[in-house]
C-alpha cells in the first residue's frame, strides 16, 4: 500500500497545497487520486503566480482572451485561474461524490488586497463561487478579524469555505465559532446540512521558524525546544477541536448532519534542512484532519514517510512546550498575529507581481 493511502486509512485526508494547468492535463492528478489517495487540492495566489508567470502553459489561453478585448490584468489572472480551478474541481468530482460530499475539494482565494474588508470579502466570495460553478469549490477567507463575520454568512448561504491564515488557537476557536453559528443559520433557513463543508487551515512550519529565532537569542534551555512549537500548538488546537466536538451545541448540529469543520494543517513544508523533511505530516496524523501538502513533501512521504497515528499522543508533553514557552517571555500570541498580517501581505505581494507579470505578457501580445 502506498504510504499516502495509510494516512487515509488512519482517518486523515491528503490534499495537495499546488495547481498548474499541466497537472490537470497531463492526467499527473489523475493519477495522484487514483494510485496515492489524493483527496483535495489547495491553491493560493503566490501559487498561482509561479504557475502563470512562471511558464509559458496559460499564453495560449492568455493570447484569446486578450484577442477578445480583455485586457484588466485582474480580469485575466481571474480568468486564467477559474479555467484551473474549474478542471482540477471535475478531476476531483467523482471523488466528491462517491465521498458524500467529505472530500474532493478545490480552493481558491479570494484577493488577498480584500483581507481587512469585510463586505468587499463577502462580495467577492460570492461571486467567485458563482462564477467557477462547482459544487466541490472551497472560497479561500482570511481567518482575519475582518474574514470571521464573513466565515458565518457564507456558510450561513451554503458556500463552502476554506478558512486560512490560522496560526494561534484563539484565531481558530473564533473561526470554529463563526462555522457553528453559520450552520445553526444555515439549518434555521432551510438548508441541507449535507452541502455545508468547511476547513480551518491551520499553519505550521511559519510558526517554528519565527519563534526558534527567538529561542536562539536566549541560550540552551530555550533552544531544546526548537522545532516543537509548531508541532505542539497544533496538537493543542486539535483538542480544541476534541472539545468543541464533545459540546451539547455542536451535537445537536451533528444530530442534523452536519459535517465537522475538520482542521487542515497547512505549511508542512519543512523549512529548517536539519530536520526530517516529513516532520509535520508525520506528527499531525489523525481522525477528521487534513494535511495540504507541497509536491515536494508529497513525494517525500510517499518515499520514506511513516504512517502512524500522532496527532492525539503526548498532548501533555505538548502542553509542557507551550508552558515553557510563556515561561521563558516569548510573545507566542504577538508572534502568531504578526504571522498573520505577514501571511497577508506575502500573497498581496504574489498577487502585485502576478498582474505584472500578466500585463507584461498582455503588452507583448498586443505588439506581437
Amino acid at each position: 500500500m502506498s504510504r499516502l493511502l495509510a494516512v487515509a486509512e488512519l482517518g486523515q485526508s491528503i490534499w495537495l497545497d499546488y495547481i498548474r494547468r499541466d497537472l490537470v492535463e497531463s492526467g499527473a492528478l489523475e493519477r495522484l487520486i487514483v494510485e496515492d489517495g489524493l483527496r483535495g487540492l489547495t491553491s493560493n495566489p503566490a501559487i498561482f503566480e509561479k504557475a502563470i508567470a512562471g511558464s509559458s502553459q496559460y499564453d495560449v489561453s492568455l493570447a484569446g482572451h486578450v484577442r477578445a478585448g480583455q485586457r484588466d490584468p485582474e480580469q485575466l489572472v481571474e480568468v486564467l485561474a477559474t479555467e484551473d480551478i474549474r478542471l482540477a474541481a471535475d478531476a476531483f468530482d467523482r471523488l466528491y461524490r462517491d465521498s458524500g460530499g467529505v472530500d474532493g475539494y478545490v480552493s481558491l482565494e479570494v484577493s488577498p488586497r480584500l483581507a481587512n474588508d469585510s463586505a468587499r470579502t463577502l462580495s467577492e466570495a460570492r461571486r467567485l463561487w458563482r462564477t467557477v460553478g462547482r459544487p466541490n469549490l472551497m472560497i479561500k477567507v482570511p481567518g482575519t478579524p475582518a474574514g470571521v463575520p464573513v466565515v458565518r454568512q457564507l456558510i450561513a448561504e451554503g458556500i463552502n469555505v476554506n478558512v486560512t491564515l490560522l496560526f494561534s488557537r484563539s484565531a481558530y476557536r473564533a473561526v470554529a465559532e463563526a462555522y457553528l453559528a453559520g450552520a445553526e443559520d444555515w439549518l434555521k433557513s432551510g438548508g441541507d446540512p449535507a452541502k455545508l463543508a468547511s476547513v480551518a487551515s491551520f499553519f505550521v512550519s511559519r510558526i517554528d521558524t519565527a519563534v526558534d529565532a527567538e529561542l536562539a537569542k536566549l541560550g540552551s534551555e530555550a533552544l531544546a525546544l526548537s522545532g516543537q512549537v509548531a508541532i505542539a500548538n497544533a496538537k493543542l488546537a486539535y483538542q480544541d477541536y476534541l472539545e468543541l466536538c464533545a459540546s451539547p451545541r455542536w451535537q445537536a448540529l451533528a444530530q442534523r448532519g452536519v459535517r465537522p469543520q475538520r482542521l487542515l494543517w497547512a505549511s508542512t513544508g519543512v523549512k529548517n534542512p536539519a530536520w526530517r523533511d516529513t516532520l509535520y505530516v508525520e506528527a499531525l496524523i489523525g481522525p477528521e484532519t487534513v494535511n495540504t501538502v507541497p509536491p515536494a513533501t508529497l513525494d517525500a512521504f510517499r518515499d520514506h514517510g511513516v504512517a502512524a497515528r500522532g496527532l492525539d499522543q503526548d498532548v501533555a508533553f505538548a502542553r509542557t512546550v507551550m508552558a515553557a514557552v510563556e515561561r521563558l517571555g516569548i510573545p507566542f500570541e504577538k508572534i502568531t498575529e504578526q504571522l498573520a498580517g505577514d501571511g497577508v501581505q506575502l500573497f498581496v505581494d504574489a498577487w502585485a507581481q502576478l498582474l505584472q507579470a500578466v500585463a507584461g505578457k498582455r503588452d507583448a501580445l498586443e505588439q506581437a
